[in-house]
């Protein structure tokens, strides 16, 4: 099996197919994708524009699998070990909640402003960012950091008593805002813990080591105890 992974590396919903990708120990080859391009050849794999798209190919015959959601579900249906949904049907029922809470909800709430304000303009030329934007955006940001801390008082980790899609979630889109500096970790302790450990995990490196020109990380942010 040829695998070739379309994406962008500062996209949260790239993240979570790279981490997913990395924790099953599935080789891959990267083509990076600048989506705001609208390059032809990509709309071609994926007609949204969006990023990331999966290719797999066996024996000649390519399949295409595009955007998160669908390659997430598509990789826990062809590469079923290790289980990133969980084992039972609440795990499973409570692993796919969180990921379309951070796929939806904190996407809208948080993403929508912090990185539409900090990365999308920038990348795209749209001027400065908004001061109040900015300011919205990390009070949502409060508000979701509270919900994984109310989450992981009662659980190992966020959908349960193992690691999941919906940890993947989280960390692949808190991991961009903190590439910018922007995760009052200090205030959360129980998320700063669970980040760190994910943070500590073989399948996290390569999203540590991402840089993009113009767009200086953080200077804890590949800091595995920050």
């Amino acid at each position: 099996m040829e695998r070739v992974l379309h994406h962008f590396p500062l996209d949260p919903a790239s993240r979570q197919v790279r981490l997913q990708l990395g924790e099953k120990r599935l080789s891959f080859t990267e083509v990076l994708v600048k989506p705001w391009e609208r390059a032809p050849e990509f709309l071609v794999l994926n007609p949204s524009g969006l990023t990331p798209v999966l290719v797999e190919t066996r024996d000649g015959e390519s399949v295409v699998i595009a955007e998160s959601r669908a390659i997430l579900e598509h990789l826990e249906e062809t590469a079923p070990e290790p289980s990133l949904l969980g084992r039972t049907t609440a795990e499973r029922a409570e692993a796919r909640r969180l990921v379309q809470w951070f796929d939806r909800k904190f996407d809208f709430e948080v993403n929508g402003l912090l990185l539409h304000e900090k990365l999308e303009k920038r990348l795209m030329g749209l001027g400065a960012p908004d001061l109040l934007a900015l300011r919205h955006g990390r009070d949502a940001l409060r508000t979701h950091l509270l919900h994984i801390e109310a989450l992981l008082s009662a659980r190992d980790w966020l959908a349960g008593a193992r690691l999941s899609l919906a940890d993947f979630a989280a960390a692949s889109n808190l991991s961009v805002i903190d590439y910018f500096n922007d995760v009052p970790w200090k205030d959360f302790p129980a998320a700063k813990t669970w980040y760190m450990r994910l943070k500590s995990r073989p399948c996290f490196r390569p999203l540590l080591a991402d840089s993009w020109p113009g767009l200086v990380p953080a200077g804890h942010y590949d800091d595995l105890d920050f």
